[in-house]
């Protein structure tokens, strides 16, 4: 298994995984010409990195890396992981592990002091899974809807 930059081709299968749980279920349109339109966005921006799981030729996990550069704590840059899925029959495997560290190598080495993320509140697998990786819920997220 590989991690590489996601490309075009990759979106269909990575919207797939998105769609591919209650909450995705709900929120996602696979098919939408809507995603490809996001993906050149992401991928055009040097502060996105869009990172696919691949074994063999196969989307099998991805993830989403944000780069925040910032004043506080002395202009330390952040990392913001979103979006992390691993297709459904790889789960249970350790392909979220990982993933997940692989972005915190990947943070690390473009010089940010910190990996962050959100999780929704009724996914209690998932916090149980990021607190094992060492994340601690520090803060309180919130969200306006536009």
């Amino acid at each position: 298994m590989t991690i590489r930059r996601a490309t075009a081709a990759d979106v269909h299968p990575i919207v797939a995984m998105l769609a591919d749980d209650p909450l995705g279920a709900r929120r996602e349109t696979p098919g939408d010409p809507a995603y490809l339109k996001a993906f050149e966005v992401i991928d055009a921006d040097p502060h996105q990195y869009l990172a696919v799981a691949v074994d063999g030729a196969e989307v099998v996990g991805t993830l989403q890396l944000t780069f925040t550069s910032g004043l506080s704590r002395l202009g330390m840059t952040r990392a913001t992981v979103e979006a992390v899925r691993v297709r459904s029959d790889q789960r249970g495997n350790g392909l979220g592990e990982h993933l997940m560290r692989w972005a915190i190598d990947e943070a690390r080495a473009r010089g940010c002091g910190v990996v962050q993320l959100t999780t929704d509140a009724s996914r209690v697998d998932a916090h149980r899974f990021y607190e094992r990786l060492g994340f601690t819920a520090s803060h309180v997220g919130m969200k306006l809807a536009l």
